[in-house]
């Protein structure tokens, strides 16, 4: 049986939470910070008295800039759009985007003249992939460079990282789907895959050896498993399940 999270308790983890996140980006000299618990959602992240954290915890560069009310900001920012292309922490740095490795879809967002017009002259973002497709992102940013930017990301992304993961993984407790867990059956799996990869059920029978009817039977039984309706909205919540994985 699943217990319910309660909503004070939860949102007095929350705070506890951002508040670490906060003092961390002072720690490293990335004293600015701004987090969403999902990046399709202009909703803020509220604290433990029903604030925006980003009014009372977190600290942005410049506080006429409130872009936690700007339901268009997740569709300019480049920030944002670089989270939704790497599922590590990166960081800016002279006007690009960088990691660890050389990343080309990272590295070719055009993100300088953006920055420079929110005042960030270098910052760590660190990114939250969440099951069911979500995604989250915390950013720690300065408004002066930061000469040793690449070795300071070297040596607390992961610490990073990890504060960013709990923070959002702790918000959104009680806010996703609290059902038990799914469990799908090899061939409701196999079925789905290759629905993904845009094969017909005669395809798919043919490839995995059963009839039509068989795999409609398999993919249907897969969406009420998932509780969704329909062959696309399967396909979808199973790919945010890590049930499909890459197309075949």
């Amino acid at each position: 049986m699943l217990t319910k999270v309660d909503d004070g308790e939860r949102l007095a983890r929350v705070t506890v939470l951002a508040e670490r996140v906060s003092a961390l980006g002072r720690e490293i000299g990335l004293p600015y910070v701004a987090a969403s618990a999902d990046i399709s959602s202009p909703e803020p992240m509220l604290g433990q008295d029903g604030k925006p954290l980003a009014e009372t915890t977190f600290e942005w560069l410049d506080n006429a800039v409130r872009y936690w009310r700007d339901r268009a900001f997740a569709l300019r920012a480049p920030f944002i759009l670089a989270a939704r292309y790497s599922a590590e922490p990166f960081f800016y740095h002279q006007g690009r985007f960088s990691s660890w490795r050389p990343l080309p879809r990272l590295e070719a967002i055009e993100v300088r003249e953006a920055a420079q017009a929110f005042g960030i002259e270098a910052a760590i973002i660190a990114p939250t992939y969440l099951t069911g497709g979500v995604i989250g992102a915390v950013v720690w940013a300065a408004s002066e460079p930061v000469a040793d930017l690449p070795a300071l990301y070297a040596a607390r992304a992961d610490d990073l990282h990890g504060a960013a993961l709990r923070l959002v993984c702790a918000y959104r407790d009680g806010l996703d789907d609290d059902a038990p867990p799914v469990r799908l059956t090899k061939r409701e799996v196999q079925c789905l895959k290759w629905a993904a990869a845009g094969k017909t059920d005669a395809d798919i029978a043919q490839i995995i050896g059963i009839s039509g009817p068989t795999v409609r039977f398999h993919v249907q039984n897969a969406a009420l498993k998932l509780r969704v309706a329909g062959r696309a909205q399967a396909i979808h919540r199973a790919a945010g399940l890590g049930y499909i994985g890459a197309a075949p």
